[in-house]
This record gives C-alpha cells, sequence and structure tokens, in this order.
C-alpha cells in the first residue's frame, strides 16, 4: 500500500531506527521504499523520468538500476535494458552501487527513486539478526 508523506527519504530513516530497535513492530509490513516521482508505466515516460532523476548520481558514484513489477507484460531485461538508454553515468555496478535507480510498477503507475541502500527498509533484513 502507499503512505503520501512530506519528506519520504526522513520517514524511511526513521522507521529504519525503529525497525533495528523492534523489528517486531513490523509485523505487516515488509518493505518501505520512499518514492521520489509517480509517473505513468508507460515506457516512454519512465524512461524520462528516470533520465531525470539520474542528474541525482555524481559521475564518479557507482550504481545499479533495480525494478520490480507488478502487473506488467513486459520481460524484466528488455524492460531494464530500454530503461537505462538515456542515463549516462560511466560506474554501473550491480553488486555495491552507491545509488540505486529504484523502480517499482504497480500496474498503470510506476514509483521512481535515486536512493541509498540505507534509505529502503527491508524489515526482514532486521528479523535475521
Amino acid at each position: 500500500f502507499q503512505v503520501a508523506v512530506s519528506n519520504p527519504k526522513d520517514v524511511v530513516r526513521k522507521l529504519h531506527n525503529l525497525c533495528r530497535e523492534s523489528p517486531d513492530k513490523f509485523n505487516r509490513t515488509f518493505h518501505w521504499i520512499p518514492v521520489d516521482r509517480w509517473c505513468s508505466s508507460d515506457v516512454e515516460r519512465m524512461k524520462d523520468t528516470v533520465a531525470e532523476l539520474s542528474n541525482d548520481i555524481a559521475d564518479s558514484e557507482k550504481w545499479k538500476l533495480s525494478l520490480e513489477r507488478r502487473s506488467y507484460p513486459m520481460h524484466e531485461r528488455e524492460l531494464i535494458m530500454r530503461l537505462t538508454e538515456k542515463i549516462n553515468k560511466p560506474n554501473v555496478d550491480l553488486k555495491n552501487p552507491d545509488k540505486i535507480i529504484r523502480v517499482d510498477i504497480l500496474g498503470e503507475r510506476a514509483g521512481i527513486s535515486v536512493l541509498r541502500s540505507d534509505e529502503i527498509l527491508t524489515v526482514m533484513d532486521f528479523k535475521k539478526q
């Protein structure tokens, strides 16, 4: 489900700290991902949004694109190739990026963000500890 807040990255950082202290408080939610921009899930619109947001990545920073899709017909590999066509950043690193271009497609809408790994909360990571 989606929650609208004024500063999503700050909210997720606070939830990250809360989850570290008390992971049992997160029994019904598993992922918290701040969204920089919502757009149509039309490939061209997403590609333009990804290119625009990629300006938040310095040329010296390593990056990768992470894609989650629900109810979307295009094959994942083809979609990743299309979405990264307009990104002019040289340092792709799929294992240890400084920034993650996160694309979440939910049917006709897509949430797109440029994030550091500590700006994404995966509750199961804390429950394993």
